[in-house]
């Protein structure tokens, strides 16, 4: 997972995408947050955002 998150952050800075981290941590948080609400009350709250 570590080299995963390296080689991301590598081939950003290389290609000069930087401005491209807030969406990809947006992505993350908003992908945790689906797993983590999947079996829960809120899920189908959540849904309806999407």
């Amino acid at each position: 997972m570590i080299d995963i998150l390296k080689e991301l952050w590598r081939f950003l800075r290389v290609r000069k995408k930087l401005w491209m981290t807030p969406i990809i941590i947006v992505m993350l948080l908003l992908g945790g947050l689906l797993v983590l609400a999947q079996g829960s009350v809120v899920a189908p709250f959540i849904y309806t955002l999407f």
